[in-house]
């Protein structure tokens, strides 16, 4: 459940925290108060596209918090298995911090990216605004909301099938690069004959360029390093002066005082340990500087092959390993092209076996829509009834196509027929802005029984309707919220009596600046509220009654629900 909203410099809010309850919570207000800050700044947390144009004149920074308290052990396990923090008792805040040049998303203090902000989302809360209601008019759409209800053995099937159609047009892809007339099959097969044998007479080991270089960089320094050695040397052994004479007249004078006085045994070690060390160095540099004597022809054939694996880099990859893959490649399309009808006979076999496979899991995914769609279009129908479609047919097309796709080869539309004698049709021809509204809530509302999301947020879901169907639809909303936490907000009266919890967002000015507020109705101000929703400029002792009589009508009907 969404236990909590913390906004700050988000547009014309300056501060707000939002408390939400169990059940239904209304947001109200007047057209332009800022109602859709909040599904915003909720959204902006839950990891949708940031701008510094959000943050409030003024300000340095917006934030975005969100606090969740989760009680379910399959949403809470499915959180660990994304290896994201949450606290022991179930809590979990998601925060956006937008500032002029970034933006930062955090889980419980641990920084996130937005892909998995997006993926923590869609466990917690769903969203449902204008645009998805628009989206609903979408054949893709359609078909998706089709296979979500068809479960986790339809998203098995579309894996599949998305593995076979990739495997199938990566053959057709090869079949169709090889259409070559035999002037332009030899051009082809003639250079990659000549690539290979290029890559071939260069003889790569894998990774010799590191070792080249490193070669190449310590003879090109050899006469500097020699020089240094030198000087270290120098500083080591001059006669009377170098430090090898210097400590060891340390270690004999050490020696005598230990003489004197057992208890400088170790210090005694000690400097006698750093004479050996630096004993051991001189003698190391005298066999480097013995060993490591200039070849001017190694340096010469490092250089050469430094440029032969240069010139092929250039041309084939930046490191030998890609040269080599490049090899491997150019070397199979060379065999292939030298025996251009056994390549093709070949691929149209594997062609065929990719099809056969493809064409049986999009059968699979076929059988399963035709038979899910039965129940669910049954559903649906029953839940429009319910919200004042009173005469409504509504069926789920699943049909075969000619081509092949990631998801298979079927069509899906809805169709819906909204009065009687006419034949159903696709939503897009039929359904007006009110309808689809409806619509959407009858489809979120048969989803709602089936996945675990607890949250349910509805932007503008009562756009175009009123009177006796807003009161269906506020009796809809009312049996959504038995079962789960939903967050509507509303123009109309009927759904705002409904509230379990009820908010009234609005603008004032302070000090000269505009800003959005928000705070929480009780009694007299929820009836004020709905008083104002029903009566317009004026609210008359009339139209306060009507706002009473609202508010216990629609108790009577939460009573009978939960009941």
């Amino acid at each position: 459940m969404l236990v909590s909203v913390n906004v700050k410099n988000f547009a014309l809010i300056k501060e707000a925290e939002v408390l939400f309850g169990p059940g239904l919570n209304i947001l109200t207000g007047e057209t332009g108060a800022g109602k859709s800050l909040i599904i915003g700044s909720i959204g902006l947390a839950l990891g949708a596209k940031a701008s510094a144009d959000m943050i409030r004149e003024g300000a340095d920074y917006a934030l975005a918090e969100l606090t969740f308290v989760l009680k379910d052990k399959k949403q809470i396990e499915a959180v660990k298995a994304m290896e994201l923090p949450i606290e022991d008792d179930g809590t979990l805040i998601l925060a956006r911090r937008i500032q002029q040049n970034r933006s930062s998303l955090k889980v419980c203090g641990e920084t996130v990216t937005v892909k998995q902000m997006k993926e923590l989302a869609s466990l917690l809360i769903d969203i449902h605004g204008q645009h998805e209601h628009q989206s609903l008019l979408k054949a893709s759409r359609q078909r998706e909301l089709l296979d979500a209800w068809c479960g986790t053995q339809m998203e098995k099937v579309l894996g599949e099938i998305s593995s076979a159609y990739h495997k199938y047009r990566g053959i057709q892809d090869k079949l169709d690069s090889l259409l070559l007339d035999d002037p332009k099959r030899q051009r082809e097969l003639s250079l990659a004959e000549y690539e290979v044998q290029e890559i071939e007479a260069a003889n790569i080991t894998p990774g010799e360029e590191d070792e080249l270089l490193a070669r190449h960089r310590k003879m090109k320094n050899a006469s500097s390093t020699f020089e240094a050695l030198s000087r270290v040397q120098e500083i080591l052994s001059s006669d009377g002066t170098g430090a090898l004479d210097a400590i060891g007249r340390a270690v004999h004078e050490m020696n005598t005082a230990m003489g004197y006085d057992g208890d400088l045994k170790d210090l005694s070690e000690e400097l006698t340990g750093a004479e050996d060390v630096l004993r051991s160095v001189s003698r190391g540099i005298d066999d480097y500087m013995e060993d490591a004597e200039f070849d001017e022809e190694t340096f010469r054939e490092t250089e050469e092959r430094l440029d032969v694996l240069g010139r092929l880099m250039t041309k084939y990859g930046d490191s030998t390993e890609k040269i080599l893959e490049y090899y491997e490649k150019r070397k199979a399309e060379a065999e292939e092209l030298a025996d251009l009808d056994e390549t093709r006979a070949r691929l149209e076999k594997e062609k065929a076996a990719a099809m056969e496979m493809l064409d049986d899991l999009c059968a699979k995914a076929h059988e399963m829509r035709i038979k899910q769609a039965q129940g669910l279009q049954k559903d649906i129908t029953e839940t429009l009834l319910d919200l004042n479609f009173l005469k409504v047919k509504f069926s789920i097309s699943v049909n075969r196509t000619e081509g092949y796709s990631v998801h298979g080869y079927d069509d899906v539309e809805f169709l819906i027929s909204l009065n009687p004698g006419e034949k159903e049709r696709a939503l897009s021809e039929v359904a007006s802005g009110g309808e689809l509204s409806r619509i959407m809530l009858a489809l979120k509302s048969v989803f709602a029984r089936k996945d675990a999301i607890e949250t349910l947020i509805f932007d503008e879901i009562d756009t175009g309707i009123s009177g006796k169907t807003a009161w269906k639809v506020s009796e809809k909303m009312e049996a959504l919220a038995t079962d789960h936490q939903v967050i509507c907000i509303t123009h109309l009266p009927q759904i705002a009596a409904m509230a379990d919890t009820h908010f009234c967002i609005g603008k004032r000015e302070t000090d000269g600046r505009t800003e959005t507020y928000l705070s929480e109705l009780k009694d007299e101000e929820r009836t004020e509220e709905i008083a104002r929703m029903l009566g317009g400029d004026v609210i008359t002792d009339a139209v306060r009654s009507n706002a009473t009589e609202l508010i216990s009508q629609a108790a009577n009907v939460k009573r009978d629900i939960r009941h």
